[in-house]
This record gives C-alpha cells, structure tokens and sequence, in this order.
C-alpha cells in the first residue's frame, strides 16, 4: 500500500473528524438552552475531538492524491469508522454512560441511518442526548446520498451507475457540474427537512420533537425521543405525514433533483420507483386486511397503521406505532421478509434496494427465454437501458455476499446463545440497516439494551456492511488490495 495513500486517507478522515466535532456544539446549546449541565459534556468532547483532528490533519497535509478504486475503498471504509468512533465519544460520558461497546453500537446506528438503539427511557434523556441522536443520523443520511451518487458508482459496487441506469443517464444528465449537481441535492436535502419539521409541527408534535424526527425521517433512520416511538403521539395525522416522507426519501435523489427542478414527470417513470412503491402499497393492504379481518381492526385504522409500519420497514426508517408483531404470524412473516428488501439506490434508505431486484428478474426471465430459444439473442434491459454484463455480474455478487453474511452473522448469534427468531432477525435488520426486528426482545417495542459486547461489536459490524454495500468493505479483505 502506497504510503502517500493512507497519507491522504488520515488526513480526509481528520477534516471529517473535525467537522463532526464542529456538529457537537449543535447538541451543547439544546442543553444549554433547556438548562441541563450536559451540555459541558458535549462542549469538552467538542474541543478534545477537534484538537486531535485537527494535530492529525496538519501532521498529514499534503497535495491530494489522484483519485483511484483503491483510494475510493480505503475512504469509505475509514471514514465510516471514523465517523462511527468520533459519534461514540459523547455517548460514553452523556447521560446513560454507555460502555464503548454500547456507545459505538449507538453511533454506527445513527451514522449508518440504522436506527437501532440500546438506550431505553428517551422520555427522560437530557435533551442534547437525543438531538445527537437525530443529527447523527441525519449527517450520515447526506454522507450516504452522496456515497450512492458519487463513489459507489465509480467503485462499481453499488450494482449500477446512476448516470447510466436511471432516468439521468450519461446522455441527458441533470447538471452539467459536480458542484451545482450537489448544492442542488443539498437544497432538496435541507428543503424535505423543513417540510417535514413544520408538517409535524403543524400536526401537534412539539418543536423539539418535530425537529428531532424530521431529522430521523428524511435520514430513513428511525431514531425517536420516545421509548414508544410514533406510538406515543397517537395522531393518524402524524403517522400519514411520517409515511409520505419516509416513502419520499426512499426515492433516488437525482431523479427527485431532475423532477424538482426540472419538472421532468418522466423522470418518475424509473422502474425501481415503480417496483418499490408496488411492494410497498402490497405489503401494507395485505397487512391491513389481515388485521382487519382476523383482529376485527377498523379497516380505516388498520390501513394507517399498516402503511405506516410497512413504509418504515421497507424505507428502513424503524418507526413503530403499534407492537405488529401482536397482529398474527402472517404480518410478522410479511415484516420478517420486508426487511430484506429495502428501498431505492440514491436514497438514505438501505436493504438490497429494488433496482436489484428488478435487474434479477429480468436476468431470470431472461435465461428462461434462453432455454426455449437457445440461439436467440436477448439483453438484459432495467427499462431503456440495457444492462452490461458487469452490472450483472456484481448484483449477483452481492446477493450472495449479502446470504453469506446473513447466514454466518446468523449462526454466530445463535452460538452466543440467541434464539432463532432473534439471531436470523438480529443480523438482518442491521444488514439491512432497518432497526427493529420481528422478535419479542429486539421487536418493534424492544432494543437492543440487553445485548452483551460481542453481539454489539457484531451488529456494529453488519450494520457498517449494509450501508456500504457489502462488497466495498469485504474487498479489503483481499491481500491484493494491500499490495503496492
């Protein structure tokens, strides 16, 4: 490994590491303004982690490296880590004294838009506590956008490259230049947020709280100021708004930029989109009309809470307005298997993200008609494009890294001494970046409090795997990689 390599990685990462320690003042004065000492807390931790970032990235400056794959992997693993570590620091010295175990479990959760927690009693965490929370989680959602538009596409690990595959192809891109193509994203970002905010606002939520879960939101991370989560509003108007905006950031965010500002109504014609919000609306009716007629539910109140839990777990947000695994074993099956699929590429949302699927089904499709017509010559579309081989070939890959992990993290869970329902459900749900998973402990009404170091450091890990992709984390694995 080139030594002006890593060079350049530490220092990056130190200029990171600054700009979250900057961040950290945000949840100092939430305290100072509601009067709790933590924010002593929040401040020191501000100073101490800027310093040495800032020791680090003057002891590293140097003329910037050209930008490589190799550079690509090593940036976005590191800082991820970075990111993740530096997040922690407030946690273990804040109001419940998270061991470092715990505390980084906690970050990775937030930075990764996962949502899990091992927090319990928000209801009495001091203020500044929940507003790193939620910004956490809300910075890690605009490093994810800009990871899925920008990185993972040149690295070739996200599945597909956006200019290329969605509706802002390489011939009709929606700018022309890098900056004004993220100054327009960082618009779009901020211009949900507000939205969402005041939406809350407007429908009763306090201020605090419409600012913290507007954050969470539009981060798909589900991070709440409640142990009861959406439940504790008990609004059908707040779940509705909630579920149009977790569904709205499952989008890609280019195609939402073209559509903004634009106008371009074709833009919304990407199969993905079509894919997703399909499964979405089928999961959630299926689920309503369960409840409806085994549980007697209202059919009103059981499609409000049905899309809401649904649009959560399928945006990988983690939301909760109701235990749904008290409606009957065909919802808890549907929510187990909804875990898996997550929302779309270019969003802050995680999962194996529909545009993969629909690329599988059309490769299946695809080598049926072979079978019947061996001699025929068929391409592999994602709807006017044609897929190339390599883009095949990496969804492939990634489907069976994502088992193979899932199926490895599961039985390492197990040999820790965990249920079934609770490994299998434990792994995916941090894969998957989504939260909550489908048994009693780590359900929708539970966490991740009771979980020991191992487990923690575990889940850490498969969440950091979920949100970049698999393949780009698993690469450094390959002696290859390390060689000059």
């Amino acid at each position: 490994m080139n030594a002006s390599l890593l060079r350049s990685v530490v220092y990056i990462a130190a200029l990171c590491g600054l700009y979250l320690s900057t961040a950290m003042l945000v949840p100092a004065m939430v305290d100072l303004y509601y009067g709790h000492s933590d924010w002593r807390v929040f401040a020191t931790c501000a100073f101490m982690v800027g310093g040495l970032s800032l020791m680090a990235a003057m002891a590293t400056r140097g003329p910037p490296p050209t930008f490589s794959k190799r550079l690509g992997f090593l940036l976005v693993n590191v800082l991820w880590a970075v990111f993740a570590v530096v997040g922690a620091v407030p946690f273990m010295f804040s109001g419940p004294e998270l061991s470092f175990a715990q505390a980084l479990f906690e970050s990775m959760s937030g930075i990764t838009t996962t949502g899990s927690s091992v927090i319990s009693g928000l209801d009495t965490m001091p203020p500044g506590l929940l507003m790193w929370r939620s910004l956490l989680a809300w910075l890690g959602g605009i490093g994810i956008v800009a990871l899925g538009l920008f990185v993972l596409p040149f690295l070739r690990v996200g599945g597909m490259s956006f200019f290329k595959m969605e509706s802002s192809d390489t011939n009709d891109k929606p700018f022309a230049r890098l900056a004004t193509f993220t100054r327009a994203f960082m618009a779009i970002y901020v211009g949900i947020t507000l939205l969402c905010a005041m939406a809350y606002d407007f429908a009763g939520m306090s201020h605090f709280d419409a600012i913290n879960h507007a954050f969470s939101t539009v981060a798909t991370a589900g991070f709440s100021t409640h142990d009861a989560s959406f439940g504790y509003f008990r609004s059908d108007a707040i779940l509705w708004i909630s579920t149009f905006f977790m569904t709205l950031c499952s989008l890609p965010f280019s195609i939402l930029i073209v559509f903004s500002v634009r106008g371009r109504l074709d833009a919304l014609r990407d199969p993905q989109i079509v894919v997703f919000l399909g499964y979405v609306s089928a999961f959630a009716i299926a689920t309503a009309l369960y409840n409806h007629l085994s549980n007697g539910v209202h059919l009103l109140d059981a499609l409000t809470h049905s899309f809401f839990n649904f649009a959560s777990i399928l945006s990988t947000t983690g939301f909760s307005s109701q235990d749904y695994l008290l409606w009957g074993p065909f919802v808890v099956m549907a929510a187990f298997f909804a875990t898996f699929m997550g929302g779309c590429s270019g969003s802050t949302a995680g999962g194996i993200k529909a545009y993969r699927f629909v690329i599988l089904f059309n490769v299946i499709t695809t080598g049926l008609k072979k079978l019947i017509y061996p001699n025929a010559v068929y391409s592999v579309r994602y709807g006017r494009q044609t897929v190339d081989a390599e883009t095949q070939r990496t969804v492939f890959l990634f489907f069976s890294a994502y088992v193979f992990l899932w199926v490895m993290g599961s039985m390492v869970m197990a040999a820790l001494g965990y249920d079934m329902a609770t490994s299998t459900s434990a792994v995916i749900t941090a894969l998957a970046n989504v939260g909550p998973g489908v048994s009693t402990l780590i359900g929708p009404v539970g966490n991740f409090a009771s979980f020991s170091e191992p487990e923690l450091y575990l889940l850490s890990l498969m969440m950091l795997l979920g949100r970049l992709e698999v393949l780009s984390v698993l690469v450094l694995l390959m002696p290859i990689f390390w060689r000059t």
